[in-house]
């Protein structure tokens, strides 16, 4: 009888991408997310904006040159990349494929841009989007955060409508109204997509055999 070790490294991964404007929470839900979900990580995007004042280069992203990140670009190194207010995210290929070929499941933190390309290399990954309550709650939790001036946040406001008009895209929407309702419906839907038939034919497979 295999072990439970075993089975998780001959499992494939499965890939998470979740998505929201700035400022939703998507950042805390992931975090949390990743914390409490076993076998799950968080991949870590690769940007050439400058770290806010809380966040450690490897830890919250890889932040590096527009001239490293076009190189990397080039050489096809990104599963996906955007640019989002004259700055390069990317979430790095490498990474990504070693984690779900090793059985984890990982959790993508991005946009829609990137989201859109994802689903095109990665069909039968799970999408997510996080909405805010409302326009004003989000405006309200921007202001908060104080990391943005008047200008960004209209900006940043006018982004997240353009954005929501793409939910259409996704599987699943949450409504982000409390961190604990939110992690719970997050808990839901990924032990719903583990535990599909297609996602499950291996262990399946191995009981018929019996």
């Amino acid at each position: 009888m295999r072990s439970k070790d075993s089975e998780v490294r001959d499992r494939k991964g499965l890939i998470i991408v979740i998505s929201a404007p700035s400022g939703s929470g998507k950042t805390t839900l992931c975090k949390r997310l990743v914390a409490e979900v076993p076998n799950l990580r968080r991949s870590i995007s690769v940007t050439t904006r400058n770290p806010r004042r809380d966040e450690i280069n490897g830890r919250d992203y890889f932040f590096i040159t527009q001239e490293d990140f076009v190189a990397r670009k080039r050489n096809n190194e990104f599963i996906e990349w955007a640019t989002v207010f004259d700055k390069y995210y990317g979430t790095p290929r490498s990474l990504v494929e070693e984690m779900i070929r090793s059985g984890e499941d990982v959790v993508l933190s991005i946009d829609v841009q990137g989201a859109m390309q994802v689903k095109e290399s990665y069909p039968d990954a799970v999408f997510i989007f996080i909405l805010p309550p409302s326009i004003s709650a989000l405006e309200e939790r921007l202001r908060k955060r104080k990391t943005d001036d008047s200008d960004e946040i209209l900006k940043r406001l006018q982004l997240a409508r353009e954005e929501m008009k793409r939910i259409e895209n996704y599987d699943y929407v949450i409504v982000n109204r409390s961190l604990k309702a939110s992690l719970r419906e997050l808990f839901s839907i990924i032990t719903a997509e583990k535990r599909k038939v297609e996602r499950s034919k291996d262990e399946i497979d191995g009981l018929r055999s019996f």
